[in-house]
């Protein structure tokens, strides 16, 4: 079998960047490509936004900021401050200006740019090769689809945001909605893939070719599950299981980021990295697991999976190192 790249990464946010930093540490020159979930895309003040790509080229380009995760480092919000004059100005019923999702004045280029490019024509993953490259990136960073798929989730309570906006229970809302308006203080009742029924993957021949396919450590329902919803993904992963190793992103029961530990409870899966192995099995062959979680390894295996302990919290260079040559030895053909 030819092989298009060496590695080949599904990958979410934060979670996914660290561990691609992992790979460039360990060997920058190595052939990676990442398929990023576009699910949280969003559209914020006329301007296309792509969180989890822009989190995976930032890191990568060694300008991400390190206490949010997220964002540039040494960041201004000035046109977000600025904003502010016309708040109390807008008419009922109008959300210009968005006022509870802050684009950094720096970071705003880079969705000036993606906005303009989409306009004229250019893919996503056309305008995506282009901001990488921008930013030095030599990883493949390929969005998930050129289609839109919109992830959204059913509130299972009433609930008010800070900003004063009241969701009812049952509210069908968008990703972003949860997660930064609401900042995920809400339990909810159901996810959908809007869009991913339609929608055609971008490179899903680098599922089938690529030397070893590694599922980030993630949230597996909002991150990971937006890429697996695409036609195809889960029967390639699946043609190839031996191959595809996966890293718990729970470690002793909880997220080391994100809600991912409330999510699993509240859509009835176990909260510890056995649940994440369990959603996973079908079309992962390998888990890899943190030394907290030794106890679930003989639970884990069970499902027909083998399973690795380690360290899985890249607190510095070394250990990311080493977890990056722990999921490439194990899932090298």
């Amino acid at each position: 079998m030819s092989v298009a790249c060496d590695v080949a990464v599904i990958a979410g946010g934060v979670g996914a960047a660290r561990f691609l930093r992992a790979l460039r540490l360990m060997d920058a020159d190595r052939a990676v490509a990442a398929i990023v979930n576009t699910g949280d895309d969003t559209v914020v003040n006329g301007l296309h936004v792509s969180p989890d790509i822009d989190t995976v080229i930032y890191t990568l380009a060694d300008a991400i900021d390190p206490e949010r995760g997220w964002g540039l480092r040494d960041e201004t919000w000035t046109t977000m401050q600025s904003h502010r004059r016309y708040f109390d100005r807008r008419p009922a019923g109008s959300a210009a200006p968005n006022n509870w999702f802050n684009l950094g004045d720096r970071d705003m280029a880079t969705h000036l740019y993606r906005t303009a490019r989409l306009a004229e024509g250019a893919s996503l993953n056309d305008t995506t090769q282009e901001i990488a490259k921008a930013w030095g990136v030599r990883f493949d960073i390929v969005p998930m689809s050129d289609a839109r798929v919109e992830t959204r989730l059913t509130l299972a309570e009433e609930v008010t945001s800070p900003d004063g906006h009241t969701y009812q229970s049952g509210a069908t809302i968008s990703f972003q909605e949860y997660f930064v308006r609401l900042r995920h203080a809400v339990a909810i009742a159901a996810l959908q893939f809007a869009g991913a029924d339609t929608a055609v993957p971008n490179r899903l021949d680098l599922l089938s070719t690529a030397g070893t396919v590694v599922i980030a450590p993630s949230n597996p329902l909002v991150s990971i599950g937006p890429v697996r919803a695409l036609r195809g993904v889960d029967t390639a992963l699946a043609a190839r299981r031996d191959s595809v190793v996966a890293i718990s992103p729970i470690i002793g029961g909880a997220a080391l980021k994100g809600p991912a530990d409330r999510m699993l409870r509240e859509m009835g899966h176990e909260a510890t990295a056995l649940g994440v192995a369990r959603l996973y099995a079908e079309i992962c062959g390998v888990f890899i697991i943190d030394e907290i979680d030794a106890d679930l390894s003989s639970n884990i295996e069970r499902l027909g999976m083998r399973c690795i302990v380690t360290r899985t919290i890249m607190k510095s260079d070394d250990t990311a190192r080493a977890l990056a040559a722990t999921v490439l030895n194990a899932g090298s053909r």
